[in-house]
């Protein structure tokens, strides 16, 4: 019996191919063993599962605290969870055991990654660090993230992705005047995921051409400083912090979100061209020559004149009319989704950017993300479903050479 009350079908479900596709992975064959939570870690091996990698993630018996974040379904997986963990398969296990510890070696020795988000003393209490998992496989790959990266005075404090985003230096530059603000999307924890799996395929490009394995470590903090870095650049070198301005632009004008008759617009002006166009939209050709307005910088110094004529020409038209408007001038902009215009946006649902995936529990199929890039030749796709809590435990021990009666009895002395 699962944790959450379901029986696991050890993948009979799970594995039915979404849109019915058996195009192979270009990462078929590689196995990967999954030990993160939340989102750096499975982020990063939901690429490589939708890559075609055979992904098992290892977790508590009680389901790791992550499965439980957000809930949208009747057994409580959240939708993080959801978004993070489709293409791959659950194991539940008790590694602090005799009979855990041994599960685990076996695991480790067929295995060609291992991904994990902990500190390093997390990492050897369980195991997972570099010097033990090579002792079991000379040639493994090894890639953990951390929050602040290892080495350092704050090498050994945890961290979510506010942790890189208020330490960076962007959340000092964003918000309200008054008041900074963090982003409520975890850019910080998804953008490490990535660089976290850019840096597990380049280690098996190495490993392909030497036969060596190594340790790829990503963090937050530095992903976020990667994001940040002009603004750290800027204060460097010219000694300034430009203010917090809400939605306006950080160093062009016109840029901002502006209010119509049914919602909202962001319009991003930037360079000579496009604002000699955007004077042109709102009947202003006399700004075009004017030295207030001669570059970028000059026109962020006068942001808020330029903000100001932009709202009142927007003031009394639709988002229709107006983006209309700045689409016949070439000038960049987007009308403001709310999550329910996201999931019937006819663009999105064109291209299939969200796929929809029963889950059990779930009062109708699930939108799921697809791969966040396209291949034309080896596409990312969506096999199968997140796993319920344990599903494939039978399967992946009998893998392991366990038969029946050895996995009946580690479920029955709850190592399993």
């Amino acid at each position: 019996m699962a944790e959450n009350g379901s029986t696991p079908s050890d993948g009979a479900e799970a594995d039915r191919i979404a849109g019915g596709s058996t195009t192979r992975g270009v990462l078929d064959g590689v196995r990967v063993l999954d030990y993160g939570r939340f989102i750096a870690a499975p982020w990063c091996t939901a690429i490589l599962a939708d890559m075609g990698a055979d992904v098992v993630r290892v977790e508590k018996r009680e389901g790791g605290e992550d499965r439980w974040v957000q809930a949208v379904t009747e057994g409580g997986e959240g939708g993080t969870f959801l978004q993070c963990n489709r293409n791959k398969r659950s194991l539940t296990l008790d590694s602090t055991t005799p009979d855990g510890a041994e599960i685990t070696r076996r695991l480790v020795a067929g295995a060609d990654i291992v991904v994990a988000n902990m500190p390093l003393a997390g990492m050897r209490a369980s195991g997972l660090d570099y010097d033990t998992l090579r002792a079991v496989k000379a040639d493994i790959i090894l890639a953990s993230a951390t929050a602040y990266g290892e080495g350092g005075p704050y090498s050994d404090r945890i961290g979510f992705d506010g942790a890189g985003q208020v330490m960076s230096g962007a959340t000092h530059r964003q918000g309200l005047p008054e008041q900074p603000i963090r982003t409520t999307v975890p850019y910080t924890d998804f953008g490490t995921a990535m660089t976290l799996a850019i840096g597990v395929m380049m280690a098996l490009f190495h490993h392909r051409a030497t036969g060596e394995g190594q340790h790829v470590e990503g963090a937050l903090l530095p992903t976020a400083l990667m994001m940040s870095n002009a603004f750290l650049i800027e204060r460097d070198l010219l000694g300034v912090d430009k203010p917090r301005m809400g939605n306006r632009g950080t160093s062009v004008a016109p840029c901002d979100l502006y209010a119509v008759t049914d919602g909202w617009v962001l319009l991003q002006v930037a360079g000579q061209p496009m604002f000699r166009r955007w004077c042109r939209l709102i009947g202003r050709e006399d700004l075009m020559d004017d030295p207030r307005f001669a570059d970028d910088d000059l026109r962020w110094q006068h942001g808020d004149f330029l903000n100001d004529l932009m709202q009142d020409w927007c003031r009394g038209r639709t988002k229709a009319e107006v983006l209309a408007a700045l689409e016949r001038f070439k000038l960049p902009a987007a009308p403001m989704h709310s999550t329910h215009d996201v999931l019937e946006d006819p663009h999105v649902e064109k291209l299939g950017y969200l796929e929809r995936i029963d889950y059990p529990g779930a009062s109708k199929p699930v939108p799921i993300v697809g791969t966040p890039f396209r291949m034309s030749r080896t596409p990312g796709r969506i096999r199968r479903r997140a796993p319920l809590l344990g599903e494939h435990t039978g399967q992946i021990l009998a893998d392991l050479g366990y038969s029946p009666d050895e996995v009946t009895d580690l479920r029955e002395r709850q190592v399993v």
